[in-house]
């Protein structure tokens, strides 16, 4: 195989995983909602739910069946989903390509913060006719925390390196000087300690009012619900459902950013403390209810 043809499929493959993660992708649409229940019941109760359990679990969300069943059908055509009838009943099993994916997201998700001391930079020089894969990539970085201190020039806490060095690597030489001009240049560096005022670099490098804001909606949203869950098992799994696909944003945008060097009264401390707060009142309630839902006959619910 051709070194042309090698970089071709690693970028096909790059791009198969970045439908697949959707990193990029807001809370709150039809399809969001079903991409948290499925990274967050659907394992626990065994990765299979019948097909009319899953409208019924998304009816609870207030998703029509038709849409319902369009955003079944866009999860499998993104290899997050597959059709699996079981026993004559018709049904969507998890995709075992989606599960690395799933993973990585439980621990970014639910993992503890733990504030950035030392940083990683990571430098990207493209050749003008692959200016697509470029953009791709730098929406991919933003996407998974990258804050940008020059064009070209990308910083994250040093926590996410494994996850930058991924990303890059369907994207070419992990040189900084490629033997062929048309690869892109690619240099990761490593436990970088920044000089100076870190808080004013924040601010230039992070969208520190935007981060905010989500942080701020979070407790506005959520915050009387910690005191008073639903009775109601139906309405306590939509509840946790909403929770999380809204948080699950947050630990991406504002990936461990130290606050000493945030403006005075941030937020993040709080709302992560109100996720495990909700988190303890409702991820239980709302995996078994969704197994009595979702499957075809009960199972047994897996200790998470």
């Amino acid at each position: 195989m051709t070194d042309a043809a090698t970089r071709d499929d690693r970028a096909a493959g790059a791009e198969a995983a970045a439908a697949r993660d959707d990193l990029e992708a807001s809370s709150g649409s039809s399809a969001a909602l079903l991409r948290t229940v499925v990274g967050s019941v659907l394992r626990p109760i065994g990765g299979w739910m019948s097909a009319a359990g899953a409208v019924r679990l998304m009816d609870a969300l207030g998703v029509p069946a038709p849409t319902a069943r369009s955003c079944l059908a866009r999860l499998c055509s993104r290899g997050v989903l597959r059709r699996e009838p079981r026993d004559g009943i018709a049904g969507y099993a998890l995709d075992p390509a989606a599960v690395p994916m799933l993973e990585r997201g439980d621990g970014r998700i639910f993992g503890e913060r733990v504030e950035a001391t030392t940083w990683c930079l990571l430098s990207l020089s493209f050749p003008a006719h692959r200016r697509g894969a470029r953009d791709r990539l730098r929406r991919r970085l933003a996407s998974l925390g990258c804050g940008t201190v020059a064009d070209g020039l990308w910083i994250a806490p040093s926590a996410l390196e494994d996850e930058l060095a991924s990303a890059v690597a369907a994207f070419g030489s992990a040189s900084p000087a490629p033997a062929d001009p048309a690869v892109p240049a690619v240099a990761l560096f490593s436990a970088a300690v920044p000089h100076g005022d870190l808080a004013s670099g924040l601010a230039r490098w992070y969208d520190l009012p935007e981060i905010r804001r989500l942080h701020d909606d979070f407790l506005a949203r959520f915050a009387a619900a910690a005191v008073t869950p639903p009775d109601d098992d139906d309405a306590a799994f939509a509840l946790w459902i909403r929770v999380l696909d809204e948080w699950r944003v947050i630990p991406y945008r504002d990936p461990g950013l130290p606050s000493s060097a945030l403006p005075s009264g941030w937020p993040g401390a709080a709302s992560a403390a109100l996720f495990g707060r909700l988190r303890s009142a409702l991820e239980e309630r709302a995996v078994v209810h969704a197994a009595a839902v979702a499957a075809a006959e009960p199972v047994a619910v897996a200790a998470r």
